[in-house]
């Protein structure tokens, strides 16, 4: 989502006005329960998927199912989520304090309580080809028409190894993520044989979104950072970065990316 705005825009030499699109910022407030949680600021679209995977990412929810009620108004910028009964947030802390935790029983460390709790080990068996790895990005590129009319998005998509299933943009890259996370949950759409495609930079904190979510394979057009790969590496994802051209780099587990199809 977009508005037009008039800028003064310098070209060739010289300086002339025109308007431009302009990416939609916005905030939203979730309520749960009555009590406020978390404030996302984000692009206007595609609110409860947003919503439901924000909160399954967080280990509020683990399934569509456990929300009796969303109610979201655009027009004040609330969500109002109101869960089963017996379902409560029992210490809200937890969604914001800084833990050191192990990971799978190895050496990484999760900066959140929640985060241990809720990121999954990879058992995916899906592999993919160079040239799917290529098309992909490719693909979701294409499809993100908010990108191509303001550049200021990061785009994300779900796909199988060679179709995109859904793609989301958001200025906010968690955001793209949990819209991503919460469609699947409302579709029913099983994720541990799909594969995450996402425009920004692989950072410990992308990499844990993916592990939440379930997913095997993260390729990515931007670099990762050194505790993404370790992450990756302990989490059993296979993590592919600089998608650019015909080129890209695997820094985790490389058994997943093939040079052809067998």
């Amino acid at each position: 989502m977009s508005v037009k705005k008039p800028i003064v825009s310098f070209k060739n030499g010289a300086f002339q006005s025109i308007k431009d699109d302009i990416v939609t910022e916005f905030p939203l407030t979730i309520q749960v329960n009555g009590e406020e949680f978390a404030t996302m600021v984000c692009t206007p679209t595609h609110f409860d998927e947003m919503v439901i995977g924000f909160l399954a990412s967080e280990g509020v929810i683990r399934f569509r199912s456990d929300i009796k009620n969303i109610t979201i108004d655009e027009e004040r910028g609330f969500a109002y989520i109101d869960l089963v009964e017996g379902k409560t947030i029992n210490n809200q802390s937890d969604f914001s304090k800084r833990f050191i935790g192990s990971c799978c029983g190895k050496s990484r460390q999760f900066y959140f309580q929640n985060d241990v709790q809720t990121a999954k080990t990879s058992t995916s068996q899906t592999k993919i080809t160079a040239d799917h790895c290529i098309n992909l990005m490719r693909k979701m590129q294409e499809n993100s028409h908010v990108f191509k009319g303001t550049g200021g998005v990061h785009n994300a998509a779900i796909c199988t190894n060679n179709e995109m299933i859904v793609g989301r943009a958001d200025i906010g890259r968690h955001n793209a993520l949990d819209k991503l996370y919460g469609h699947c949950l409302l579709n029913k759409i099983p994720v541990r044989d799909k594969i995450l495609v996402f425009s920004g930079r692989i950072s410990s904190e992308v990499l844990t979104k993916a592990a939440k979510i379930g997913v095997g394979i993260v390729l990515s057009k931007s670099a990762p950072t050194d505790l993404a790969v370790q992450l990756a590496e302990d989490l059993n994802i296979t993590a592919v970065g600089f998608i650019r051209g015909n080129s890209f780099n695997v820094y985790s587990h490389p058994e997943r990316v093939l040079q052809t199809e067998q």
